[in-house]
């Protein structure tokens, strides 16, 4: 069942992009990834204004987005990695749930993420992920903003695992199977780690 867009709208208004990281083997900080003579961060912030009221940057370097349209935050706590982001985009967020994904990873998938929002109204949990093997997807995820108490206790014990936090809610696990269902090759997971990682994503996507 799909539900109409003013309900999901109330419930899910917050997409937050995670542009920390130390991105050794790209060689250069990847939240200043180009694409087609724009910043790639900004062609995933523009697509996700089409699914959310609000799109949210995590960065280390809040100075670098003046004059951007998205709003812009620091990471209080520094060095402990994305569990961090899912702090301050939680705090920050509207609505009850919160879209992550990562700035290294360019492919944004509407009809999935909708169909997640779907899910989640069915069925009330406290993340939505996606479980292909025994691996879990942290990103291209939703969280609850319900997960607050639990992240702030994590980071306080010095327990840094998104897969840790994931296994300790309750947890919606999408299966690969289905999503198979929007995108066979699971390109919407895909990450631009290296050097040859963003040649080949320029070289197949730059005509579409």
């Amino acid at each position: 069942m799909y539900y109409n867009n003013s309900v999901k709208l109330n419930i899910f208004k917050t997409a937050v992009i995670l542009a920390g990281g130390k991105s050794s083997r790209m060689g250069f900080d990847k939240q200043f990834l180009k694409f087609e003579n724009k910043q790639l961060i900004d062609v995933i912030a523009e697509k996700l204004y089409t699914s959310f009221e609000e799109v949210i940057v995590i960065s280390n370097k809040p100075d670098y987005y003046n004059g951007s349209k998205y709003k812009v935050i620091s990471d209080e706590i520094e060095a402990i990695g994305p569990i961090a982001g899912i702090y301050e985009g939680l705090k920050a967020a509207k609505g009850q749930y919160v879209y992550f994904i990562a700035c290294d990873m360019p492919i944004i998938n509407i009809d999935f993420i909708d169909f997640m929002k779907d899910k989640l109204i069915e069925e009330t949990k406290q993340c939505c992920v996606v479980e292909r093997e025994s691996y879990i997807e942290p990103f291209n995820a939703f969280y609850s903003k319900s997960l607050l108490p639990k992240v702030k206790q994590m980071i306080q014990a010095d327990k840094r695992s998104l897969k840790h936090l994931i296994k300790a809610s309750d947890t919606l696990y999408i299966k690969e199977d289905k999503v198979k269902s929007f995108e066979y090759s699971f390109e919407m997971f895909m990450n631009l780690n290296t050097k040859e990682d963003l040649d080949r994503y320029i070289d197949t996507y730059q005509q579409s």
